[in-house]
């Protein structure tokens, strides 16, 4: 058998949801040319078969760009001292989501670094306001690492949802990526406490990111597999400028487009965004990812004198299409791939995994 049939029949086997080992997964991604063609299209017939081909817009707004940790690739670090910092009012945050709601988005993202001043008494008073004016809405919380005790208190404010990527399923990885007090474990068991609690759970890593090898990326696919988030957040490695990390290279647009079609096949009803990050790297890169599987676009709700201080990496996309208020752009240009964004939650199709 050569090398393009072998990954063809390994596709089709992930396809009916056989487990792959790690050196399977390591196989298709050495040998990724052999077969995107064939990639993209299981996994769009995959994502078609659970979700139809609607794209759900969830509403972003990046309250607070402090951050108390210092991961070595983030350009809002806490010793960035160039950083522009700011946060928004309850009453800002809010404005956001009046406006995105008549824009006809059903889910906030309420993304912010990991500022302490944005207490559990504060949070939760923003996401009990958010569900009390629209109830029929989901609220998606991006805060980082927090207590059981703060997320249980989130949740049962009215949280729905949380984001937290776990950045790399290796813990050597992670200590190369993130100060000493960070540690891969703390990360983890922070997903597993979400889930516990009755969140939909989203992790995801970056593609590319400094010390990243092939291997690394097969185990992403193991441990997801394990973990079986609702959402799964995964986007190229852009270096900023203030990071120790500033001379790496960008990760691949497709080595990442490769990862979400099989991230689709192995979890073929995870929510998988098509970041803004490819966007980024490419202009068409949104559109590529969702003829890869992916079904979620994040526009930006985030008022636009704050837009260019929330900068994780460089060149951020912050105007035109990524700008939540040119909605009707967005949707004619995804009509051109065959899918249609719609006006919905759009909630996993499983439901919630407790563990």
């Amino acid at each position: 058998m050569n090398t393009k049939d072998k990954c063809i029949t390994l596709l089709e086997q992930l396809e009916k949801q056989t487990v792959l080992s790690k050196e399977e997964y390591l196989f298709l991604i050495r040998h990724k040319e052999d077969c995107m063609e064939e990639l993209s299209r299981m996994a769009s017939d995959v994502r078609d078969r659970v979700y139809g081909k609607k794209i759900y817009i969830r509403g972003l707004i990046e309250f607070s760009n402090y951050c108390k940790n210092d991961c070595l690739y983030c350009g809002i670090r806490k010793s960035n001292h160039k950083a522009e910092r700011y946060r928004l009012t309850k009453e800002q945050i809010l404005d956001c989501a009046d406006q995105g709601h008549a824009l006809g988005f059903r889910t906030f993202v309420l993304q912010g670094g990991e500022d302490p001043w944005f207490t559990d008494e504060r949070m939760a008073d923003i996401v009990r306001e958010l569900k009390k004016r629209y109830p029929d809405c989901a609220v998606t919380l991006s805060l980082g690492e927090r207590s059981e005790e703060s997320y249980r208190i989130l949740k049962e404010a009215g949280a729905d949802r949380y984001l937290l990527r776990h950045e790399t399923a290796d813990p050597d990885h992670y200590r190369k990526l993130h100060p000493q007090t960070m540690d891969w474990k703390h990360r983890v068991n922070c997903l597993y406490s979400l889930k516990r609690l009755g969140y939909q759970v989203g992790a995801g890593f970056m593609t590319g990111s400094p010390f990243q090898t092939e291997e690394d990326l097969a185990e992403e696919l193991l441990f997801l597999k394990e973990l079986s988030p609702q959402m799964c957040g995964i986007g190229p490695f852009i270096p900023h400028q203030d990071t120790p990390f500033r001379e790496n290279p960008a990760g691949s647009v497709e080595t990442t487009l490769f990862m979400l079609g099989l991230i689709r096949l192995t979890l073929p009803d995870v929510l998988l965004p098509a970041t803004t990050a490819l966007g980024t790297l490419d202009p068409q890169g949104r559109e590529k990812g969702i003829s890869f599987g992916a079904n979620v676009l994040m526009p930006n709700l985030s008022p636009s004198d704050v837009k260019k201080k929330y900068l994780l990496y460089d060149n951020k996309i912050c105007t035109g299409d990524e700008a939540a208020r040119c909605i009707e752009c967005l949707k004619a240009r995804i009509k051109k791939t065959g899918c249609e964004i719609v006006t919905d939650r759009g909630d996993h199709k499983g439901g919630y995994h407790n563990v």
